[in-house]
């Protein structure tokens, strides 16, 4: 925990925090790094997040720990223990530097940067180039305050507004909370790179009033600042079904390529573009059957037949698709080519592609005055088109498909931070009111989680590797179904 405080992207925040506080007649006795490593003492001990608890991992410290951490200091003639006072002073005064949320209900700069750089320093230097691919998405935290009371104007704590919250369980139905949205952006694997711990990289607190993404978005369009490369930015249909400038194009233009779940309304045919139909993000070929222009992803349930037969189709469709010849510009602009001329398709408008084998589809019916895209050998095609919906690999493909799952490591994220075994982040974790006391907890905890995960990484992969020299097969991990009958055995219930 010292150590994360002690990097030097982090310890610079720190000290720079600290040196904007005010200075009393007498030294102030509790530093700002003290009090924080109390507060991932705390959580790390599955505490919640009150000052109290600060208070009591501090001083019950070992005497040495004590005394270097000036927990216990030599005043006058006599040892002063550290008291609760000096610890909810400290905290009041980090919470002034830092800031309150200003009127759109985002994080005050000086804030986010903290939760940038204890974040960042979470991470083992071995991890950091690891992997270039982010999982993101956002989840509810509720405040201590209730809603405002009838008859009154404003709320024990005026920045937490009512948002939604949906539960995709079975069974679990949509609710209304009073709060925060709180989003994460976790590390997962590269295409064909090698395995990384689920990390949170970055994260952020916002008022519910606020829309998720377009407040997230100058987080990760900062990390090539940071030197950190953004590769692929895996995101449900919540991020991808906002205005193309809120998401989409900021985080193509920052270097990522995006792997996303489409939302119902941006699937099938959006329109043509010099007479390619636009439709799931890419460009098809005018004769392109309606039934592939409108296939969606498989069904949560899905068997492997119906997996295997929904590839099938996906397959099919992907010999209409429009070919990309060039990259992006400096514009964003790129040049596709026919399906035919690509020998994808048979075409009569292009007499080469009748040549090709008869295992290619066939356009029957040509359109009778051919629009651009048959006529031309390539067309130039400009950001504008697609531009919400354009994304890494085709969808719903199958490549996609197995480029989209790895987004359950953020899913993980959210669910290890809500376990009531351990951290709880549920109402009443943080009873302190306000944007800026939560975020730092909320901060805290994901770097205790860091901890937890890269601690398992680590075990896991040395178990693999025990395995692997005594020669036997790795582990698996098999999904696990209790029935009503392995309940019953051993049980004093009647027969």
């Amino acid at each position: 925990m010292e150590a994360v405080l002690d990097d030097p992207g982090a310890r610079a925040v720190v000290v720079a925090a600290e040196r904007q506080m005010p200075v009393g007649v007498r030294p102030r006795q509790l530093s700002l790094r003290t009090l924080l490593v109390g507060i991932l003492l705390a959580i790390a001990d599955d505490r919640p997040a009150h000052l109290t608890r600060v208070h009591r991992q501090l001083v019950g410290l070992p005497e040495a720990d004590r005394r270097r951490l000036g927990v216990t200091v030599r005043w006058r003639t006599t040892s002063h223990l550290l008291s609760y006072r000096q610890v909810e002073r400290t905290f009041s005064l980090l919470l002034a530097v830092l800031g309150r949320a200003a009127q759109k209900g985002t994080a005050p700069v000086r804030l986010q940067e903290l939760l940038d750089v204890l974040l960042e320093a979470s991470i083992e230097a071995r991890f950091k180039k690891a992997s270039r691919s982010l999982a993101v998405d956002w989840t509810d935290v509720e405040t201590f305050a209730r809603p405002v009371p009838k008859g009154e104007n404003e709320a024990a704590d005026p920045e937490a507004s009512f948002g939604h919250r949906r539960g995709n369980a079975p069974g679990q139905r949509d609710e209304v909370f009073f709060g925060y949205f709180a989003q994460l952006a976790t590390m997962v694997d590269d295409e064909g790179g090698p395995e990384v711990p689920e990390l949170v990289r970055r994260a952020s607190v916002s008022s519910c009033h606020v829309d998720p993404p377009p407040a997230f978005l100058p987080v990760l369009v900062a990390l090539p600042s940071a030197g950190i490369d953004l590769g692929d930015v895996l995101c449900d249909s919540g991020y991808a079904h906002r205005v193309a400038t809120h998401w989409a194009l900021p985080l193509r233009s920052a270097g990522a390529s995006l792997v996303m779940d489409l939302h119902p309304h941006d699937r099938g045919p959006q329109g043509t573009y010099e007479g390619a139909v636009i439709s799931n993000g890419s460009l098809f070929c005018p004769a392109t059957p309606e039934a592939l222009l409108s296939l969606g992803p498989p069904a949560r349930d899905a068997s492997r037949q119906d997996l295997a037969a929904h590839d099938e189709r996906s397959a099919e469709a992907e010999h209409y698709r429009l070919g990309r010849v060039s990259a992006d510009d400096t514009d964003g602009y790129h040049r596709r080519r026919c399906p035919a001329l690509s020998g994808k398709l048979r075409c009569a408008l292009r007499p080469a592609s009748m040549a090709l084998d008869y295992d290619r589809p066939e356009v029957l019916a040509a359109p009778e005055y051919p629009p651009a895209c048959c006529e031309q050998q390539t067309i130039t095609v400009p950001p504008s088109v697609a531009a919400k919906t354009s994304q890494k690999h085709p969808y719903p493909s199958a490549a996609w498909r197995r480029s989209y799952s790895r987004r359950t490591a953020v899913e993980r994220s959210n669910s290890t931070i809500k376990d009531p075994a351990t951290t709880d982040i549920g109402r009443g974790w943080c009873r302190i009111m306000g944007l800026a006391p939560l975020a730092v907890f909320l901060a805290c905890a994901l770097v205790v989680r860091n901890f937890r995960v890269t601690d398992a990484f680590d075990a896991r992969q040395a178990d693999a590797d025990r395995r692997r020299r005594a020669g036997l097969p790795p582990r698996t991990r098999r999904r696990r179904r209790t029935t009503i009958s392995d309940l019953l055995v051993g049980s004093s219930a009647p027969p």
